[in-house]
């Protein structure tokens, strides 16, 4: 069920089928199909931006997305294996702490502000009343 097709796109097609980097640079959004094409079309299959297309770029990011993908899967697997009253007893106690963390900021504030700006009573060497 195949639209008779152009020579050259049947050929390219071919070419992607032989180069699969160029699906992901396409599904990463930093090319286009039509873009792809245009350049394949030029400078033919044997240019150096095909090899180096794939290297570069996505050795990188495919690194990046493991890494991502690994501390993830760390996470939901350690969050899958502990118990529901462990998690709420720990979270119990995350919020215990930061209550005395804000205690403790509270009262350096506290400490801070009477500090800056202190009473000044100017006492009189000698008191006089008025009759």
């Amino acid at each position: 069920m195949q639209k008779n097709l152009h020579p050259s796109v049947i050929k390219f097609k071919e070419f992607v089928k032989n180069n699969p980097s160029l699906i992901k640079e396409v599904r990463n959004g930093n090319s286009t199909w039509q873009e792809l094409y245009e350049d394949w079309y030029l400078l033919g299959e044997e240019d150096n931006r095909w090899k180096t297309l794939g290297d570069k770029k996505n050795s990188s990011t495919e690194k990046e997305v493991e890494k991502k993908g690994d501390w993830v899967s760390t996470i939901l697997g350690s969050i899958q294996k502990m118990d529901p009253d462990q998690i709420q007893h720990y979270i119990n106690n995350l919020s215990q702490a930061l209550g005395a963390i804000q205690g403790v900021i509270s009262q350096f504030q506290g400490n801070q502000l009477k500090q800056v700006t202190p009473k000044i009573e100017h006492k009189h060497p000698f008191s006089f009343r008025k009759d």
